[in-house]
Parts: C-alpha cells; sequence; structure tokens
C-alpha cells in the first residue's frame, strides 16, 4: 500500500502521528451507536466545511470513488467512506500554502489555485453519479434527495489572488463561496493567526486589499471565512461585512489556549451576528501535547525527509511510523482524542448557543484525533451530542442545518447587479 501525503505543513506528520496512535481505548467515543442516531442523522443534512482532500485528487493511483483506509494511506474522506459515516458533502478547499509575496511567487500561487479549481471540478464532472457541484444553500438538500454528495468549494488563503483581485469573479463564477484570507503567515490581504503563539501584526489586521476584499465577497455573497487570521482580523471582519461570517475550522480558546483557537467573548460576538463557528478536529490545537521548541525542530527535519515526495511505499510509510513513535516517546507527546474534541464542541455549543455551531474537522489536512481517524467516526459524535442532551432539531443544526441558513443568509445579502456582472 502507499501513504498519500498531502500539501497542507504537517498533514503528513499528523496522519502518521494520528495512526500510531490509532486503537487505543481510552477516550474514543460512543461505543454503540443507536438507531435514534443513524435515523436522525440519515434525516439530517450532515456538512462538513473544510474538507482538504482535493489535495489528493491529482495522486496517481487515489480515487475518490474507491475506498481507502486511513491506517493504509493516512486518506480520511472517499465516497464509499462518506456513505458508511453519512456525511452528505461540505466544501471542499482550494488551499495554497503561503510563499514569497514577489511577482514570481504571487504568480505561482495564482496558477497553484486555479490547478486545484480544475481539479475539483474535474471530480465532480468524472464523477457526475455520485457528486454534485452546489452553489446555493437549497442545493444540500436538493443533492442529497438526489442521492448524490454536495461539493461546495472554498478558498483556504486568498494568496492566489494576490497577483489580480479581481479573480474572485471568475472564482465565484465557477462556484466558489467561502473564502478565508490568510493561513500560516501573514499575506497581502490579512494578518495570520500563526501557529501556537500569534505573531506580530503587518497590517494591524486587515489591510486595505484585504478590506477591499471583504467587501468584494458580501456583494457576491460569498461566505466569508476567518479561520487563521488573526483576532484582529475578526474584530474588523465581522464589524464590516453586512453579512454573518463563519469560522469554518476552528477550536476554543478558552479550553486550549492556542493562537489559531477562538475565545468566548470573540464566540458570542461571531453568534450575536448571526454566525456559526465550525469546531475542527486537530489535535495539536485541542490540546497541549507537550511538545517543545527541540520536539517541533525535530519533528520538522523527520517531516522534511518525507514530506517532499508524492508517495510514500509501504516500506517508508512504516520506516516514517517508527521515527514518530520514537521522537514521541523521546518527549512524551500525548495525543489528543475523542473526548477531547467533544470538550471543544460541548464548549462552544455552550458559549453560541447550538444555533451557530457546526463541524469542520480539517479532514485530510491534519484533523483527526484518536477515536475519530476519519469521516466513518461521524455517527459517535451525533450520538455523543445526543447523550449530551440535545435533541433532534438541535443536533441537526450542528450536523449542516446552521451551514445551510448561513449561506442563505450571505447570499440574500449580496448585491444582485455584482452576481449578474460575475456570472456574465
Amino acid at each position: 500500500m502507499k501513504f498519500v501525503a498531502t500539501f497542507k505543513t504537517g498533514a503528513l506528520a499528523s496522519a502518521l502521528l494520528l495512526a500510531v496512535a490509532a486503537g487505543a481505548q481510552a477516550g474514543t467515543g460512543p461505543a454503540e451507536i443507536s438507531a435514534h442516531a443513524r435515523a436522525l442523522q440519515a434525516q439530517a443534512i450532515n456538512l462538513d466545511t473544510h474538507l482538504d482532500t482535493p489535495a489528493l485528487f491529482s495522486q496517481p493511483g487515489w480515487k475518490i470513488s474507491d475506498r481507502h483506509a486511513f491506517k493504509d494511506d493516512g486518506s480520511q474522506i472517499d465516497y464509499p467512506r462518506m456513505v458508511e459515516g453519512g456525511l452528505d458533502g461540505g466544501f471542499w478547499v482550494i488551499y495554497t500554502g503561503q510563499g514569497a509575496r514577489d511577482e514570481a511567487g504571487n504568480l505561482k500561487a495564482r496558477d497553484a489555485g486555479l490547478a486545484r479549481l480544475a481539479e475539483i471540478r474535474e471530480m465532480v464532472a468524472a464523477n457526475a453519479d455520485i457528486f454534485e457541484l452546489a452553489t446555493t444553500a437549497d442545493d444540500a438538500a436538493r443533492i442529497k434527495a438526489a442521492g448524490k454528495k454536495s461539493v461546495y468549494i472554498s478558498m483556504e488563503n486568498a494568496y492566489p489572488l494576490e497577483h489580480d483581485p479581481s479573480l474572485l469573479s471568475f472564482y465565484y463564477r465557477q462556484g466558489l463561496r467561502m473564502i478565508s484570507l490568510a493561513h500560516i503567515g501573514h499575506n497581502d490581504f490579512a494578518d495570520s493567526a500563526g501557529m501556537g503563539v500569534a505573531p506580530e501584526g503587518e497590517h494591524g489586521g486587515l489591510s486595505e486589499k484585504g478590506r477591499a476584499l471583504v467587501a468584494q465577497a458580501n456583494r457576491l455573497g460569498i461566505v466569508l471565512d476567518q479561520s487563521h487570521a488573526s483576532n484582529a482580523v475578526f474584530d474588523q471582519m465581522l464589524e464590516l461585512s453586512r453579512a454573518p461570517i463563519i469560522l469554518s475550522h476552528s477550536g476554543a480558546y478558552d479550553v486550549f489556549a492556542h493562537s489559531r483557537n477562538i475565545d468566548d467573548a470573540r464566540i458570542r460576538a461571531l453568534a450575536k451576528k448571526g454566525g456559526v463557528i465550525q469546531v475542527n478536529s486537530l489535535g495539536g490545537y485541542l490540546i497541549d501535547t507537550g511538545a517543545t521548541p527541540e520536539y517541533r525542530a525535530e519533528r520538522r527535519k523527520v517531516y522534511a525527509s518525507f514530506g517532499d515526495r508524492h508517495e510514500l511505499t509501504a516500506e517508508e510509510r512504516e520506516q516514517a511510523k517508527a521515527k514518530f513513535t520514537e521522537l514521541d516517546a523521546k518527549y512524551g507527546i500525548r495525543k489528543a482524542d475523542f473526548d477531547d474534541y467533544m470538550r471543544h464542541l460541548l464548549h462552544i455549543i455552550e458559549v453560541a448557543g447550538w444555533e451557530h455551531v457546526g463541524l469542520g474537522a480539517d479532514w485530510d489536512g491534519g484533523g483527526g484525533v484518536d477515536g475519530y481517524e476519519d469521516i466513518t467516526a461521524l455517527p459517535k459524535v451525533v450520538q455523543a451530542l445526543l447523550d449530551a442532551g440535545y435533541d433532534d432539531r438541535q443536533v441537526s443544526a450542528i450536523l449542516g442545518g446552521n451551514t445551510v441558513r448561513l449561506i442563505r443568509q450571505v447570499q440574500a445579502l449580496a448585491d444582485p447587479e455584482a452576481v449578474k456582472a460575475a456570472l456574465e
């Protein structure tokens, strides 16, 4: 078997580390899924707002229509597992890692974004019997009723637009309906939240270019995503946006103080304006793993020795697992589990209210914890929410209803003339 490597920073290492941890018993979630939970999930619209699986589409031999196994190749989403886990679709990500911000770097990012967009649309076209492009709030229910999976398109990091921000209209015409402005590292549009401790801001939040992008996204009815951007960006985006915003894959800062998470005061502000926070499952954002700067430096070296390849052979995969296992033991690294994930989810529901929470696990981008390794484990979340006392209406909203409502609100506030011009 081959291990499929994604392109997001640390995703290969995260998948390998999670594979090492898989199989442990503590914190792995409900042992049984009730008939009630399964029936509820079957009726609900189940959407995840951050699927990094498009990074796998160009991998030789990897097909979305084939069933893969996390323990074999590290992937977490494919059509057979979506069916088993009950996922109806979600936002499939055009991800571009932040690179050089000179002319050459901006052109390279432009081309990378367009290539990933093409890969997503080609996947849908090649699998038209099981997937369908979604562009409106109503599409989610319609596509589910047709027995297919929905493909909304989002962009993580607006870096591909630095060369020419007017490309946003082209992306909209091709189906883009969500955008985040930054990733790990500042860019021309906004400051980043960094990866642990927030770096010093470059723009004090949004740049003028970023403010213009916010306004244009509003005009087109594109959902604005604050995940990965700084707290200053959150405050300014919330103030500037005429429409509610989303955090497509974030956690609770008051549960674990990581710069990628959002504090309770801002969660309440988000909810007050009608926004939604989708809860992330990347272990390093959920708990203090005990990782030190020395550990991270050694892990980067191990990752670099494998991360420049598109694939690993079975032998190379085992070698990588052994190196990460040895490194974790050396530093006493703790792995996050399902209980850690639910701690964030339940806290955020309590703070924001169930009407403003959803799921954005960061599948195939570093997400997943012990007991919640791939999308087949989604029914565990349904059962855990029921066990926590939430009723059918509330759980259905969290599974996807809140996301659909947000899309509808954002699109209702769009400028019809701007939309018409973008579609011409």
